[in-house]
């Protein structure tokens, strides 16, 4: 089983049942004392807010389970994915875990497919989505990108990172593609759902006479590199921090090189089912504290990302 996996024990009863074995011992050396069940958790609440400040603003159903839920797609490295040991790790992840310590709970990390995470956080199986998504209107509004017809209820955003998107081709082979005009009358592979994906279909409509844009969506991204690694495409996209990390590490750095100039430059936000507002400024305000205690930075450093870094935590800041 994997950390990623591993259910803890509520941190309610991890702390009422470490309360309990110190009362039983002061009992023991004092034969004195009165301790009632308000003092135990009147301890409990003190040593909780005193490790993670912020614990008090989750809703209490958070707090008595210890467990955030995130649902994710954990195979857009160096976003998230799974190491060679198969641990989810990544920028998601590593924030998700500074966050915990300042709420109290663990950030354990669902694997989904991209397209299906805000479903699953509509239906309550997630509290949060946090994978790469970038904060749009039409996501906050449960609008359909495409159609522009309602679909579901919306979410709203905690926006902790900003990230255009980027084409990449094999490297040495760029097929003149240099922007996204130049792509009409070739093939492109994207993961299903996401932004490069409707940015193909936006271009698909402009081409006329240089023909359509042939474009193969896969699952997740990495599927959509092997297609391109073996010849069966002429370019892919996806943001900007995800292709820079397919150049440098596919294949040693042989595989993928970038073309042009990354575009659409917008947030990354940890998506909230609407209503939930109890969580979202709790989410907002350990974000924050992150970013002003230098977390944020260390970890943002750590994965080479600096560019993309947010100075503080705003909601719904997409468009």
């Amino acid at each position: 089983m994997t950390a990623s996996t591993m259910r803890r024990r509520p941190a309610k009863s991890r702390i009422a049942a470490v309360c309990a074995i110190a009362v039983a011992g002061t009992m023991l050396l004092t034969a004195c004392g009165d301790q009632t069940d308000s003092g135990t958790k009147k301890s409990a609440d003190k040593t909780t807010t005193k490790s993670a400040p912020l614990a008090d603003l989750l809703p209490q159903a958070i707090k008595d389970k210890g467990v955030i839920k995130v649902g994710s797609d954990i195979a857009y490295p160096p976003v998230e994915f799974k190491d060679e040991s198969g641990k989810t790790v990544g920028i998601d992840p590593d924030l998700g875990a500074a966050l915990g310590k300042q709420l109290g709970v663990e950030f354990v990390f669902e694997n989904g497919t991209f397209d299906t995470l805000l479903t699953g956080l509509r239906s309550k199986r997630y509290d949060l989505a946090m994978s790469a998504m970038t904060d749009t209107k039409d996501r906050q509004d449960g609008v359909d990108s495409e159609t522009k017809k309602k679909v579901g209820e919306g979410v709203d955003f905690i926006d902790y990172f900003t990230a255009g998107v980027s084409i990449y081709t094999k490297k040495g082979d760029d097929k003149g593609i240099k922007t996204w005009s130049d792509l009409c009358g070739k093939k492109i592979v994207v993961q299903r759902g996401t932004v490069s994906h409707d940015l193909a279909k936006a271009e698909n409509k402009k081409c006329g006479s240089k023909g359509k844009i042939t474009i193969e969506p896969f699952d997740n991204d990495l599927e959509a590199q092997t297609r391109l690694r073996g010849g069966g495409a002429d370019a892919g996209s996806s943001d900007f921090p995800v292709a820079a990390y397919a150049v440098k590490t596919s294949g040693g750095g042989k595989d993928f090189q970038l073309v042009g100039e990354q575009v659409e430059a917008a947030p990354y936000g940890i998506a909230v089912a609407k209503g939930n507002d109890e969580l979202t400024k709790a989410i907002q305000a350990a974000l924050d504290a992150i970013i002003k205690n230098g977390e944020y930075g260390k970890i943002i450093a750590k994965w080479g990302v600096e560019a993309g870094a947010v100075t503080e935590a705003k909601t719904n800041g997409g468009s």
